[in-house]
């Protein structure tokens, strides 16, 4: 049992830095589009705001809220090391499929679909439903911002284009332009903030379920913020592996973010950030999890569509909205024959 608990940790780290280096488009995509920064010096500054992120939600929002809410997407009885280990190798294989192939699908709702997929799996074992399995009030709000998250972000994103360029309407252009690419590092340090507390914390749940059950399986009763007090180890491992992934880079999915949904400027690039950052505090303040990619791609979409709606190619964004659509589900039907494989050998 303790050895599958730490294959479940070690394979957790690894989807948390793969999360790092298949999400690193959401931080960089517009500043390297923009040529504010180079690649290489914008996945530096990315991977550092990322590790940051473990301060801001330890000191400023004082808890882990998000990995709480996705340690209990599934009800505690179907919870187990079987079912943990198929989700995750599921996000895994997903994760890295959808990579490879650039397109910039969800981590955290592979990870969802993986979970859930996995434990209706085992349930079903033991002639269960899925309604017995699925904590619906958890999952729910996590589903439903799989379209609000976006929404959000392209509509904060649009309004804040518009003040902005009331703003600046009578500036020189080429001083205005010079000052929104300074303005750039302080957006994309603000979304890659956001996208460390959101992310990191994603797998912190997901370990989080592992060690809770572990202790169950010992006598000992433990709740999610008990575990990350007396395992503190684990929430900053899980923010310095998301980094350490996001330095790796993803430059096939920085092209498709930063190129081929809209034509950004410094000063939409700065928007674009900007509406990313404040959504992502917003639904952490609210403990729900989202998708950085969808949220940034929502507000990519929201500066493009200030221009003129044709500005955004929305052939690319349906492509987009696919992939959005069938991660879960693929992500489930991938965890239950993990599963089912896992039970012959384990």
């Amino acid at each position: 049992m303790f050895t599958l608990l730490v294959i479940i940790i070690v394979l957790a780290f690894i989807f948390d830095y793969i999360n790092g280096f298949h999400d690193a488009a959401n931080s960089i995509a517009t500043i390297v589009s923009t040529k504010v920064l180079s690649p290489f010096q914008a996945v530096l500054w990315a991977a550092f705001f990322n590790f940051a992120a473990f301060f801001i939600s330890k000191y400023v929002f004082q808890s882990f809220g998000i990995g709480a809410t996705v340690s209990k997407w599934v009800n505690a009885d179907f919870i187990n090391l079987h079912v943990i280990l198929a989700g995750i190798i599921a996000a895994i294989c997903w994760n890295l499929i959808t990579w490879w192939f650039g397109i910039p699908s969800s981590s955290s709702h592979t990870l969802m679909g993986g979970f859930i997929g996995a434990a209706v799996a085992s349930a079903h074992g033991f002639g269960n439903g899925v309604h017995d399995v699925i904590n619906y009030a958890k999952v729910i709000p996590t589903f439903l911002f799989i379209f609000f998250a976006p929404m959000i972000g392209m509509f904060i994103a649009f309004f804040i284009t518009i003040l902005v360029v009331h703003l600046f309407k009578n500036s020189n252009p080429y001083k205005a332009e010079s000052k929104f690419k300074k303005f750039q590092l302080i957006s994309s340090a603000a979304f890659s903030l956001g996208h460390g507390g959101n992310d990191a914390q994603k797998v912190l749940g997901i370990i989080g379920a592992a060690f809770i059950y572990y202790e169950h399986t010992l006598g000992n009763s433990m709740t999610f913020d008990q575990f990350v007090t007396q395992y503190s180890w684990v929430p900053f491992c899980s923010f310095l592996a998301i980094g350490l992934g996001t330095m790796s880079g993803g430059w096939k999915i920085v092209k498709t973010m930063g190129t081929k949904i809209t034509k950004v400027t410094p000063l939409e690039g700065f928007c674009a950030e900007t509406a990313g950052a404040l959504t992502l505090y917003l639904t952490e303040f609210f403990h729900i999890p989202v998708s950085t990619t969808h949220t940034i791609t929502g507000s990519i979409i929201g500066v493009g569509a200030t221009k003129r709606l044709s500005a955004v190619r929305w052939g690319v964004t349906i492509n987009l909205l696919w992939a959005w659509v069938i991660t879960i589900p693929i992500s489930a039907l991938m965890a239950a024959g993990f599963f089912y494989i896992i039970k012959l050998f384990v």
